[in-house]
């Protein structure tokens, strides 16, 4: 990797402002990493849900895909190790490499490093640089070092994301169901999740799950790319290395013009050096005193006495006695003495805790016989069974059959209304509405069907107005049972008697 070709300035940063280089190359690059990573996933996700539901495991698909996201995170990488450098690859040129891109890799990353919270850090190390295992090694210790809590709270950030993604998409499903039902199908959602959950709202899970995914993995990759592209200028010193070639450039430009100038001067200059030289050989002779300060030279003998004593001065120079502690040289180890002999020392207790092992074995071997009688019917699956008479026979009462509806309902309803029981005059109301919507409908309604779903039953019903009506009734009784809101009298009236119109119930 050849830091001046980078597309980012470097600098050293904080671990957090280094994830957010990575995100920002992510973003840049975005359409390069999500294309080929949808390419890639949605037909494995397709084939292992497939799969799943033949085996009628769906559990498992979201398993495996939450497993195999080491396979998938390669993608980013390999689109962000380039796009650093500028260059973005096309989507069939970053599927073509995953052939190869990390292969050696891989295994360690989808077995025992799978759950290391630092793997979006170190994948680059074992990805990118191609060095051997022992380098690796130490290379994973190196960019790992202080940046490794930083990475294990971005895995959490990120699965936290994840889950506050899967679960945002199964609740824009309650969204679209209108106020007066939702209280209905929260209770049937409930049922299902307490029956087992059908296996198209499994489907509808794991595709919530491989959204979520989706979205945040890339994220992931990007922000270990920043921390380890961060590390490495800490440990390698990038930003200093490519500080001194921006100076050397300057310099050389700045010194091109004055050296040519130079050269072009000497080249002048060169035919009359040989006669200079040897007008300077023949007449060289040393330089005095006299001759360089002429008629202003003093030789001053006071002024050489002063400086003789200064130099003998002991402040100035000369020796000096510098007195310290020392600690006395340590009696050096006989290296003849031999250390005492405690083999048999150490026998005696070797043949104590052996024979201390066999009681002890001794003794709960014993203990096994003689509680035989106890434990040996139990681990054989026949262990002894109570007395029948001694113990209390328990019968459970038996759920009380549904009422029958009376023959003329409406004049029921009124009834109870009129003796102070409203609840169970709508009560009777939506019995009776509900088994004349069966009736025309021609559907079946299973035991303890709900609100919800004898309303999508009454879909069926070949006018609008009784698919109204029933809406109406069901929306009244919800109010009453679940709000304790109680119609008025005048409203009861008229949807009773638009029922028993449309029902043609006796009046």
């Amino acid at each position: 990797m050849r830091p001046e070709d980078l597309d980012v300035a470097l600098r050293p940063r904080s671990s957090w402002e280094a994830m957010e280089l990575g995100t920002a190359l992510l973003r840049r690059h975005a359409g390069a990493a999500w294309r080929p990573w949808l390419l890639a996933t949605l037909p494995v996700l397709a084939i292992l849900n497939a799969a799943a539901w033949w085996l009628d495991r769906l559990w498992l698909a979201a398993l495996l895909m939450w497993w195999l996201k080491p396979l998938f995170e390669r993608i980013p990488l390999y689109v962000l190790s380039r796009g650093v450098f500028g260059r973005t690859p096309g989507s069939v040129e970053t599927l073509r490499a995953q052939w190869r891109f990390g292969r050696g890799a891989l295994p360690a990353y989808l077995l025992w490093r799978r759950l290391s919270p630092a793997r979006a850090l170190l994948m680059p190390v074992d990805m990118l640089e191609g060095t051997a295992a022992a380098q690796r090694r130490a290379r994973r210790r190196v960019i790992g070092g202080p940046a490794y809590g930083q990475a294990a709270l971005l895995v959490w950030t990120c699965w936290l994301f994840e889950l506050a993604l899967a679960l945002g998409v199964v609740a824009t499903v309650f969204i679209a169901i209108p106020p007066e039902l939702l209280p209905g199908s929260l209770k049937s959602f409930w049922a299902l999740l307490l029956a087992g959950l059908p296996a198209w709202m499994k489907l509808g899970l794991n595709l919530a799950l491989w959204l979520a995914a989706s979205v945040v993995a890339p994220f992931h990759v990007a922000a270990g790319f920043g921390l380890y592209l961060n590390r490495r200028t800490e440990t390698e010193a990038w930003d200093v290395e490519l500080a001194f070639r921006r100076l050397r450039e300057r310099l050389a430009v700045q010194s091109a013009t004055p050296l040519a100038a130079a050269l072009l001067a000497c080249a002048l200059l060169l035919p009359s050096l040989p006669l200079r030289a040897q007008q300077a050989a023949d007449g060289e002779h040393p330089a005095t005193l006299p001759q360089v300060f002429g008629a202003e030279h003093v030789d001053d003998a006071r002024f050489r006495d002063a400086a003789a004593r200064a130099y003998r001065d002991p402040l100035l120079g000369g020796q000096r006695t510098i007195v310290e502690w020392k600690l006395k040289r340590r009696p050096e180890p006989d290296k003849d003495r031999q250390p005492p002999d405690l083999s048999g020392l150490f026998g005696l207790l070797a043949r104590i805790g052996e024979w201390g092992l066999w009681i002890a074995g001794a003794v709960l071997v014993l203990a096994l016989l003689l509680t035989a009688p106890r434990w040996l019917p139990w681990l054989r699956g026949s262990g002894r069974r109570s007395d029948p008479l001694s113990a209390p026979v328990e019968t459970a009462a038996l759920p009380p059959p549904p009422l029958a509806l009376p023959d003329d309902i409406a004049s029921a309803a009124r009834r109870l209304w009129s003796g102070g029981r409203p609840r169970e005059a709508l009560a009777l109301l939506y019995r009776g509405n509900v088994e004349a919507m069966v009736r025309q409908a021609q559907v079946e309604l299973p035991p303890g069907a709900t609100e919800a779903q004898c309303l999508r039953a009454a879909r069926t019903l070949p006018l609008a107005t009784a698919r109204e009506l029933f809406a109406q009734v069901v929306r009244m009784w919800q109010y009453a049972a679940y709000a304790g809101r109680l119609p008025a009298q005048s409203e009861f009236d008229a949807l009773l008697d638009a029922a028993s119109l449309q029902w043609q119930w006796r009046r």
